[in-house]
């Protein structure tokens, strides 16, 4: 368990007035990188017991499948928690005694920020980390600058509550000056060198930037500048490369963080809200402001009813820490936005924090601090909101979200997205109001370098693949839209994608079900599949020569009916699903899902055809869907009452006959 309980407004009984005491429990070492705090035989985050604490558990840290791993990677990363923990407890003591009064929480907030002060300048005086690894922009506690800059935003956020709500005892707080004024200038040199390898648009720029203005600001008032500057004279806010160019420059029109990463895009729009304080949402310049409205209006938009936020390219699975930090950034973002949309997403984070292993960090009252707190300098901001569509798209990124007929799915096949990107171009994921029956996985630490690339293969995603290889990083492109479709494809050649093959996707939000009809083409025969990935228990039988049902399970049900036709230089060729055990989404490697892949051998072009139902109640009635058939230019859905809806295939899918034969039109058309 953590080594010191959650800070409630009662701290008298968990906390020391001992400032000897308090600093006593903050470790005196330098921390690593976090994500190698994972087990190398398993794949999976190895233990926080002990967090917040002076030094590891003895013997090593645990591993949920029962290893214990001690090694001196592993010992840096737990120490980079606990780092994060205390800096995160002197802030939430420091929020509750500007808010409350309360002097053992002032007292002890205050021990702490002393205590570490002198635990930076002991570890960290030297200079940047020599123990970082080459490609690190280097820092001085931690391995990395941008570790540094999140704990430092930690540490500001409390000396700034303290000195601002008490004036006259901020010479309290003068011994963390130059913890300070050290940090904020090692922000400012980091951020230089990103600025010179063009690299502005980095996730770090944003809590670099958030460092230098939170620290900045804690010294002023420390120092007894209680007028704080103009947005528009703070160059950490509107400077050059100050946060507000940095989100116009790393996101879309659409609001859209550019490596189109869930768990990035709420990193970033987490620093800029934090680095924001004391401002008026309605003084900042319009296009800031109207972006970072935007980048909050995307997390209200890809997640579900249900508060589950898909964690598109890299980023963890489920992690209780980031779950406390989705519930930080909802908060901050009602105070900055009137009705921001995220209510459900807070909810859901506050269940999944709850649900740790007992060693994780706990809820801390941060949140509440947060919401009784007037975070910003004046009242959220009004802002009109067109309905949500049934359909929508940010084309920049190509990310789609399809809801309705109680579905929600993403749609991804937009450019890779850099490092933090993955193998998952036309990747069609399924919840339902908070069931993930076809999630995409998420990531591993990045400290396991073999699960890490597993997570972001086309093997981890429901895509279409070629000859069971991983394709070469691309970018897809929109082909059709509608109220309630969409059609994408991605294009091989020698440096995108499979070279001399094409895919295409084609989906619609059909009367209470969702139809989903992949295809692919080839310039030679070739092995050509479409994955299912499961995070539930998942039945699938044969039914007839043609077509496999598959069946959904978890707190909300899902049923599918399938069918698919391939041919090859010499006609029509089988199509088979083969169903396999595999691993299961990145918060646990090794738990066992089964896997659905569904192949064309020496095939030159391929059809696969899905047709999903929730069941009734979610749905919202309507008859229940008994078979799919694929019919030349169209794909019959046909129902228990009777009745068959017809959808015509668009022009890129028209091709495709009842044998699987296509229309004549040649493999280098197709590719061309």
């Amino acid at each position: 368990m953590t080594s010191l309980a959650p800070v409630t407004s009662d701290t008298t009984s968990d906390t020391t007035s001992d400032d000897a005491d308090v600093a006593a429990g903050l470790p005196r070492e330098r921390g690593g990188w976090w994500h190698d705090l994972v087990c190398p035989t398993h794949g999976t985050e190895l233990s926080h017991a002990g967090v917040p604490g002076p030094v590891p558990p003895a013997g090593g840290v645990r591993c949920p499948h029962g290893c214990v791993v001690d090694t001196e990677l592993v010992r840096g990363a737990w120490l980079v928690l606990s780092h994060q923990a205390w800096a995160r407890r002197a802030r939430v003591l420091a929020h509750r005694a500007a808010r409350t009064g309360d002097e053992a929480a002032r007292a002890e907030a205050v021990a702490l920020l002393v205590g570490y002060a002198d635990v930076y300048a002991e570890v960290a005086g030297g200079g940047e980390h020599e123990r970082a690894q080459d490609w690190m922009l280097r820092g001085r506690l931690f391995h990395q600058a941008l570790t540094d800059a999140i704990w430092a935003v930690s540490v500001g956020h409390a000396v700034w509550s303290l000195a601002e709500a008490d004036p006259d005892r901020a010479a309290d707080l003068e011994p963390v000056l130059g913890m300070l004024d050290a940090t904020a200038e090692a922000a400012r040199a980091a951020r230089a060198r990103l600025v010179a390898d063009g690299r502005f648009t980095s996730n770090y720029t944003a809590w670099l930037n958030a460092a230098g203005r939170v620290c900045s600001r804690a010294a002023a008032l420390v120092r007894g500048d209680l007028a704080a500057p103009a947005v528009a004279a703070d160059e950490w806010l509107a400077g050059e490369h100050g946060q507000l160019a940095h989100a116009l420059a790393a996101s879309t029109r659409g609001g859209w963080e550019w490596e189109a990463s869930t768990y990035y895009h709420g990193f970033v729009v987490r620093a800029y809200l934090l680095s924001l304080r004391g401002t008026d949402p309605a003084a900042l310049p319009a296009e800031a402001r109207d972006r970072l409205v935007a980048m909050i209006d995307v997390l209200a938009g890809l997640a579900t009813d249900g508060g589950v936020l898909p964690s598109v390219h890299d980023g963890p699975y489920v992690r209780p820490s980031l779950a406390l930090e989705w519930t930080e950034l909802a908060a901050l973002a009602d105070g900055f936005v009137a009705d921001a949309g995220l209510d459900a997403v807070a909810a859901h984070a506050r269940t999944e924090a709850a649900a740790g292993d007992g060693d994780d960090e706990p809820a801390d009252g941060l949140e509440d601090e947060l919401r009784a707190t007037a975070w910003f300098a004046a009242p959220p901001l009004t802002v009109e909101r067109a309905p949500r569509p049934t359909v929508s798209l940010d084309e920049e990124v190509g990310i789609a979200v399809l809801r309705g007929s109680g579905l929600h799915a993403v749609l991804d096949h937009g450019p890779h997205g850099a490092a933090h990107g993955h193998h998952d171009k036309l990747a069609l994921a399924l919840f339902g109001r908070s069931t993930p029956w076809q999630p995409d996985p998420g990531q591993v630490p990045y400290g396991h370098p073999a699960w890490r690339a597993h997570y972001a293969s086309a093997a981890a995603h429901p895509v279409v693949r070629v000859d069971d290889a991983d394709p070469a990083e691309a970018a897809g492109r929109l082909l059709a839209r509608t109220e309630r479709s969409l059609t994408v494809e991605v294009r091989g050649d020698a440096t995108s994608w499979y070279d001399g093959a094409r895919a295409v996707r084609h989906v619609v939000l059909g009367d209470g079900y969702l139809l989903d009809v992949a295809h692919a083409r080839a310039d030679r025969p070739r092995r050509l599949t479409l994955g299912l990935r499961p995070d539930v228990p998942l039945g699938v039988r044969g039914d007839g020569a043609d077509v496999v049902r598959t069946a959904w399970r978890g707190a909300e049900a899902l049923d599918g009916v399938h069918t698919a036709r391939a041919t090859g230089p010499a006609g029509p060729v089988p199509v088979r699903a083969v169903v396999r055990p595999g691993p299961g989404p990145a918060d646990d490697p090794q738990r066992e899902r089964a896997h659905v892949d569904w192949a064309a051998e020496a095939a030159t072009s391929a059809t696969w055809v899905s047709v999903f139902q929730a069941d009734a109640e979610a749905r919202g009635g309507g008859a229940e869907v008994t078979g799919v058939e694929l019919a030349g230019a169209e794909v019959r859905v046909h129902r228990a009452d009777g009745a068959a809806d017809v959808h015509p295939l668009p022009a890129e899918l028209a091709g495709t006959t009842t044998d699987g034969t296509t229309d004549g039109t040649t493999d280098e058309e197709a590719t061309a």
